[in-house]
């Protein structure tokens, strides 16, 4: 995995195969495919792999704050990887490091006071949040190309030109934040 994750770095979910990660270990690709056996399999171990770069050691005592730190390293190890995002919305791994993150997860929101239920699903929430902003942060074009700014202004779309200022490509923290708060401000009540 971390000879596939090197490669996923380098060349991106579109240069990414079992051909390719067999080629950079010099074996054949059988070799891959006996540990792996097929693509989507490698993919889950994958994002897996890099869902165990998240550190869950010296979490906040705060439930709430454990819960947002939690979304905060989510997204840095899904940004230290060329389509990291991507590659953890593209699967669903029940693999070891996943379900540890989501252990921690959903208790940090029941130690909160969440119901079960609401744990699981703010849980969720928060996950889907974190890798969707993430994939758009880690897709977004460099701010010298700015299509939604063309488009828009092209456009009959006042609104929009009203609030483009709020959605350059450069306002990525600051969303990432607003989106905390608003997802997890029940469990402050």
């Amino acid at each position: 995995m971390r000879v596939a994750v090197e490669l996923l770095d380098d060349e991106g979910l579109e240069g990414l195969s079992t051909r390719a990660v067999a080629d950079r270990l010099g074996v054949r690709m059988n070799t891959v495919l006996w540990h792996v056996k097929t693509k989507a399999r490698m993919l889950e171990l994958m994002a897996d792999a890099v869902t165990g770069e998240v550190s869950l050691d010296g979490l906040p005592e705060d439930p709430g704050q454990r819960v947002r730190e939690i979304g905060r390293r989510l997204r840095a190890a899904a940004l230290a990887h060329r389509d990291g995002a991507a590659l953890i919305v593209g699967t669903y791994p029940a693999e070891p490091n996943t379900l540890r993150l989501s252990e921690t997860l959903i208790s940090a929101c029941v130690d909160a006071g969440s119901s079960d239920r609401d744990a699981a699903w703010t849980a969720w929430t928060l996950i889907y949040f974190v890798l969707g902003l993430t994939q758009e942060e880690q897709a977004a074009p460099g701010p010298e190309e700015n299509r939604l700014s063309a488009a828009v202004e092209t456009g009959d779309y006042p609104m929009l030109r009203r609030v483009l200022p709020h959605l350059g490509v450069g306002a990525f923290d600051e969303r990432f934040e607003f989106g905390l708060d608003n997802i997890l401000g029940h469990l402050r009540r």
